[in-house]
């Protein structure tokens, strides 16, 4: 009689930040062993400047707080904004979305990715079915028969009934099993900085519409704000070249002086933004989620929230049939969650190319055209709550720990 080898662990997860962690800790918390590890060593970027934040919507703070981390994250002094303006450069099209319209107290909040990721790890430390490793990469991938084997660079393995992968745009999970993905490059670079404001930013999130590309101010606490500044590579690097004074005046100027000038400048930083989607979610006992499964332009900031809702979905799916003992990284039930997801992140993916065309052209008609619709949709009450519901996370088709209550 063939004896089958018991797995490791139930769940094996390649990548601790914040979607992979917050995977790991749901599947905990439903009884599963979970093994989580990352090729980085432990707060390698934690004092990384210019600091990464997230805009957080209603859907993924619910996510949040029902894996029970939210009052640590609050502790680090999020900012919420209650508010969100969009103006176009090239017209004088203009729209605005209130918390208060909605009968609600904010749409949402800036948080670092570290206070994220650093209140998942407290809690997965807590976990006695969780084991977290850090500074281990993933060299090879063999499934069989009911498990998946996983190799690690100092040639251990480990063993698992599903193999997650949570590791990024560059995703080593989805090289190693081989699954497809397009990609294409938006021919843009995003600076990202610290920057504080002579005005107060009043929990407002704006974003400004230039000819160069999008300019966004995500408020920050004690008056200070993120900025992402998407531009064509020459003037990403023409604008990264100049000193903190020159990129201030500069900033301040592109702004429209709206939060007056800008005081004190952080370190900048830039990365180059890249359009992928993976063909597949899912491969035999693999499942891809966040950006190893898909990234999007940052105009709209919406890449965390969907990476969370993957986490959350295929939590949901993995559960519902371990509860009914059944192979729970059987091809059905994994097929059911990358029919969850991957339509649903198609769309986004397919509403920012349609937004990052539109607001990329100078064309005189093109931008009378841009400025008519914002401005229908500012003076439209029911479709603009529409789009606003489903920016923060009421509307959609979302799994359960992202729903409200």
């Amino acid at each position: 009689m063939i004896q089958t080898q018991t797995p490791d662990c139930d769940a094996l997860i390649v990548g601790a930040g914040m979607i992979g962690s917050a995977c790991a800790l749901a599947l905990a918390r439903q009884g599963l062993n979970v093994s989580v590890i990352d090729r980085d060593h432990l707060n390698q970027n934690a004092k990384a400047e210019p600091r990464r934040v997230s805009a957080i919507n209603l859907a993924s703070e619910n996510i949040l707080k029902r894996l029970e981390v939210w009052d640590e994250i609050l502790a680090s002094l999020p900012q919420t904004f209650e508010r969100i303006e969009v103006q176009d450069e090239g017209s004088s099209g203009t729209i605005s979305f209130d918390a208060a319209d909605l009968g609600l107290t904010h749409l949402g909040h800036i948080i670092s990715n570290e206070a994220i990721t650093r209140a998942l790890h407290h809690a997965l430390d807590k976990e006695q079915r969780v084991s977290l490793r850090f500074g281990q990469a993933a060299t090879a991938i063999v499934s069989s028969g009911s498990s998946v084997t996983v190799t690690l660079d100092a040639h251990e393995t480990i063993s698992a009934r599903i193999l997650i992968g949570a590791d990024g745009a560059n995703s080593r999970v989805r090289e190693l099993a081989e699954i497809t993905h397009q990609e294409s490059s938006y021919d843009h670079m995003a600076i990202v900085a610290t920057v504080k404001p002579e005005l107060p930013h009043a929990s407002c999130a704006r974003q400004r519409f230039l000819a160069s590309g999008p300019l966004a101010f995500l408020p920050l606490a004690n008056n200070e704000c993120s900025i992402v500044w998407s531009a064509d590579t020459e003037k990403a690097e023409q604008l990264l070249a100049l000193e903190d004074e020159a990129f201030a005046l500069e900033l301040a100027e592109a702004f429209e002086h709206r939060l007056g000038s800008i005081q004190k400048v952080s370190p900048r930083a830039k990365f180059p933004l890249v359009r992928r989607h993976a063909v597949n979610y899912i491969g035999e006992r693999i499942a891809l989620i966040g950006d190893a499964a898909h990234t999007v332009h940052p105009l709209a900031g919406l890449g965390a929230n969907q990476g969370f809702a993957d986490a959350a979905t295929l939590f949901e799916v993995i559960s519902n049939a371990s509860s009914q003992n059944r192979d729970l990284a059987s091809r059905s039930v994994l097929r059911r969650y990358e029919r969850w997801r991957r339509g649903e992140n198609a769309l986004v993916l397919k509403v920012m190319d349609g937004f990052h065309g539109l607001f990329g052209t100078d064309n005189p008609a093109v931008s009378r055209l841009r400025g008519l619709g914002l401005n229908l949709t500012d003076n439209v009450p029911l479709f603009k709550e529409t789009l606003v519901r489903y920016a923060v996370g009421l509307e959609g088709d979302l799994p359960q720990l992202a729903q409200m209550r």
